[in-house]
Order: structure tokens, then sequence, then C-alpha cells
């Protein structure tokens, strides 16, 4: 396992600090966590001796319920849906039998085998960025399902990908006045780039950025600019490596 924490100069001056976490493939086995009732992650792992995690997908409040597709062991769970003119094109994960696959949606199979969790926008594809200012995937359009457009601008963010022989996870602080701006989602899709991954996609971010390494809180979630202090957000779902 790679672990690695860095600073990141971006091209206008700004820094943000970097967390990095390489699994090896062949030995990662990924499920997906519903939480029926939002938990912070950290505090999760710690009390269920969890060394490993992520934040998953997005979610609705009032009531709580996953946003986008998301199925367990095989099974569909009732969530809120992702609109029907976009939700094939936004991106999943898909791990069944130890096989950890990325792709949009509509090229996995309908009812799938093991797990899948639906996030995006899909960042890298076939060892290229593809992320762009297109809004190919409507999260501009349909941003009406989140508190704003999750492609605008800086933030902490969260993503996964796959390389040659490593599942790669990758945290970043944000909102944080002169210390850490956060990246944007095509710095995003760069830095998983940089790391090796032929495929990978944006998860759930801003204050629901989580990333547990050896059961400790990587990074330091900021839910609003320059709040106080860190803390987690209770989220609804993770992925647990």
């Amino acid at each position: 396992m790679a672990y690695s924490l860095r600073r990141d100069r971006l091209h206008d001056g700004d820094e943000t600090t970097v967390y990095v976490v390489g699994h090896p493939l062949d030995s990662v086995r990924p499920r997906v966590c519903l939480f029926r009732q939002p938990r912070r992650l950290d505090w999760y792992c710690a009390k269920n001796r969890i060394d490993e995690a992520v934040v998953g997908g997005f979610y609705r409040r009032e009531p709580f319920r996953p946003l986008g597709d998301l199925w367990l062991r095989g099974e569909q769970i009732e969530g809120e849906p992702f609109p029907p003119g976009y939700r094939d094109l936004r991106p999943a994960l898909h791990v069944t039998d130890g096989d950890v696959r990325i792709a949009p949606r509509g090229e996995l199979p309908a009812a799938p085998d093991g797990d899948l969790l639906q996030a995006g926008p899909l960042l890298v594809r076939d060892g290229s960025v593809v992320f762009d200012d297109s809004d190919r995937e409507g999260f501009s359009a349909g941003c009406e399902q989140f508190d704003s457009d999750i492609t605008d601008g800086r933030h902490p963010r969260a993503a996964i990908g796959i390389g040659d022989s490593t599942l790669w996870v990758l945290a970043c602080d944000g909102r944080r006045s002169r210390v850490d701006a956060g990246l944007t989602m095509t710095e995003l899709a760069t830095a998983m780039l940089a790391l090796g991954c032929h495929v990978a996609m944006n998860l759930d971010g801003g204050g629901s950025t989580t990333l547990v390494h050896r059961r400790h809180l990587l990074n330091r979630p900021y839910s609003e600019q320059d709040q106080p202090a860190p803390a987690s957000r209770p989220i609804v779902t993770a992925l647990v490596l």
C-alpha cells in the first residue's frame, strides 16, 4: 500500500493539500457501505475497526437517501435516481468477485452482480483526461439535485481511479483562505492521470470529503469557507477498501 501527503502549487500560485492512498489491485477488496442513518465515516471506521475507507456517492436530505444508482450484493437500493437524460452517461464503480470497474452507467450491467455506486463526473478514461466544460453529464444543467453546481470552482474533493496494478483514492483540502484552495474538477482529473490512472471518477466532495487511512482521518473537512475547525460530515454511502 502506498501513501503520500503533499502540497500542490496550482497554476495561479494557490496551494492545496492532497492525500493519496494506493491499494494493490490484486489484494484490495472494495465494497460499498450504506448508512441508513447518516454517519461520520471516520467515527464509523474507528468504532468498527475499519482501516481504509473513502466517501462514496452523493445524497439527498429530508429524508436522507442515496442520489444516483446504488446496488449492494446484487440488490438495488431505493434512492433518488439521476435525471433520465444523464443517468446512463454518469459513471459508476462496479465491484464483483474482486474485479473493479469504472465506466459510464450505460456500459455496465442493468442489474449488476456485486456492488455498484454511481457518482461522477468521469475524470479520466483510456489514459486521458475526459472532463471538460461541455457539461456532457449534465452536472451544471441538473444542479438542482445538488446544493450548487459541483463542477464549478475549487473545493475539497475526492476521487477514485484504476491504474495498471493499483486502485488509487485521492482527497484534497479546501475552503481555507491562503492555506488550502481546493481543486477544480479539471485539476482533480489531472492529478488522477498523474498517478497513472487509466480511468477515474469523482466522488462526493465539499464538506463530505472524507478519506480514512489506517483508521485515521487524513484530510481536514471544511463545510464552509474558513469555519473555526475542521469536522467530518455525516454521509450516506462510503467505499470500504
